[in-house]
C-alpha cells in the first residue's frame, strides 16, 4: 500500500510578544543621571570659562586633600570634580540597576557602556591636569562628556514610559527618508559643531575674532592664523547647523504636526538652537563673560541631545514600522514592578 505524500502546512510567522516595561523607579532614577549630567558639563563649562583648569594642579587629591579649602577658582575646579564623582557614582548604580531589572538585553549593555565613558572621562581629566591642560586631551575629555551625555540621554529615552507607547500608522508614515536624512544629518552636524567649540575654547582662540556678526569687519577674515582658522571654522558650521536645523524643523511641522512625539523635540531643537545663537553672539560681544559662556557650553549640549532624542524617534517609528509589516503591532508592553 503507497501512503499518499505528506503536506505540510507553510511555517507561520513567530507571534509578537508584548514586551516588558522598565520598572517605574528605574525609570526615573536614568532621567535624573540624565539630569545631573547636564549639571555637569555645566560645570565643566564654568571651569574653562573661569580659567580655572589648574587652580587646583594636583590629581586625585586637591593639594593633598579630598577636601582643599574652597577659595577662589578652587571652587570651581574642585567643585567640578566633586559633581563627576557623584556623576560617576551614580551611573555605576545605573549600571548596576539596569543589569539586574531592565528586561532588555541591548540597554544593559549601554549601562555598561555609559559607565566605561564616565570612568575614561574621569582618567582623560585627571590626564589633563597631569599634563598641564594639553589642547588635544582636553579637547578629548570635552567630546567624550558629550558623548557619556548622549548615552545617559538615550538609556533615559529608552526606559521612559513613552518609549513603549504603541506606534501609530500615522507616526509610521512620519519616519520617510527625507526625514530620516535630516535629522541625522543634524544630529551629526552638531556633534561635528561642539568638538569644533571644544578645539577653540581649549586653545584659547575664543576672541581670536573679537567682532560679531562680522569677523575683523569682513565677511571672511584673513586665514593665515590658526586661532582665527579654527573661530572662523566655528562660526561658518554654526550657520551649517542653524540651517539643516530649521529645514528639519519646518519639515517636521509642515509634514507631520499630529505625531506629537516628534513635534516635541523638533520645536525644543528650533528653540535651542536660536537661543545658542544669540549665547555665542553674547559670549563675543561681552568678551567672554563667565555666565553667558558657560551656558552657552550648556545649550550647546541640549542642542546635541535634543537633535539625538528627534533622530531616535524618527527610527523608532521606522523599526515599528518594519516590524509590523513582518509580525503585526506589538501588544501593549507588561507592566514590570
Amino acid at each position: 500500500m503507497t501512503s499518499s505524500p505528506t503536506t505540510h502546512a507553510p511555517t507561520a510567522a513567530p507571534a509578537a510578544s508584548a514586551p516588558a516595561a522598565t520598572p517605574v523607579a528605574l525609570r526615573r532614577y536614568a532621567f535624573a543621571v540624565a539630569v545631573c549630567t547636564g549639571i555637569l558639563i555645566f560645570a565643566g563649562g564654568l571651569v574653562t570659562s573661569t580659567g580655572s583648569g589648574l587652580s587646583v594642579p594636583d590629581w586625585p587629591l586637591s593639594y593633598g586633600k579630598i577636601m582643599p579649602p574652597m577659595v577662589g577658582n578652587v571652587r570651581f575646579e574642585h567643585g567640578h570634580r566633586m559633581i563627576a564623582t557623584t556623576v560617576g557614582a551614580l551611573t555605576l548604580i545605573l549600571a548596576i540597576w539596569l543589569a539586574k531589572r531592565e528586561p532588555r538585553a541591548w540597554v544593559r549593555r549601554l549601562g555598561w557602556a555609559a559607565l566605561a565613558a564616565v570612568v575614561l572621562q574621569g582618567l582623560l581629566g585627571g590626564l589633563t591636569v597631569k599634563m598641564m591642560l594639553p589642547a588635544p586631551v582636553s579637547v578629548a575629555h570635552g567630546t567624550l562628556g558629550q558623548i557619556f551625555f548622549c548615552l545617559v540621554t538615550a538609556i533615559a529615552l529608552f526606559t521612559s514610559a513613552s518609549w513603549f507607547r504603541p506606534v501609530t500608522r500615522r507616526d509610521e508614515a512620519a519616519a520617510g527618508p527625507s526625514l530620516r536624512t535630516l535629522v541625522l544629518c543634524t544630529a551629526g552636524a552638531v556633534l561635528v559643531q561642539l568638538i569644533l567649540g571644544a578645539t577653540m575654547r581649549h586653545r584659547e582662540a575664543g576672541l581670536a575674532i573679537p567682532d560679531f556678526p562680522l569677523a575683523f569687519g569682513k565677511i571672511i577674515p584673513p586665514l593665515g592664523n590658526g586661532n582665527v582658522a579654527i573661530h572662523f571654522a566655528h562660526r561658518a558650521w554654526a550657520a551649517v547647523v542653524a540651517t539643516l536645523a530649521l529645514i528639519t524643523v519646518g519639515h517636521v511641522l509642515r509634514h507631520h504636526g499630529p505625531v506629537r512625539e516628534i513635534v516635541r523635540p523638533a520645536r525644543l531643537l528650533a528653540i535651542l538652537v536660536l537661543l545658542q545663537l544669540a549665547l555665542g553672539a553674547t559670549t563675543i560681544w561681552t568678551h567672554k563673560a563667565a555666565v553667558p559662556t558657560t551656558f552657552h557650553v550648556l545649550n550647546g549640549a541640549l542642542v546635541l541631545v535634543t537633535s539625538l532624542v528627534l533622530t531616535l524617534r524618527v527610527y523608532r517609528c521606522v523599526a515599528a514600522h518594519s516590524r509590523a509589516a513582518a509580525f503585526g503591532p506589538l501588544p501593549a508592553p507588561r507592566a514590570v514592578s
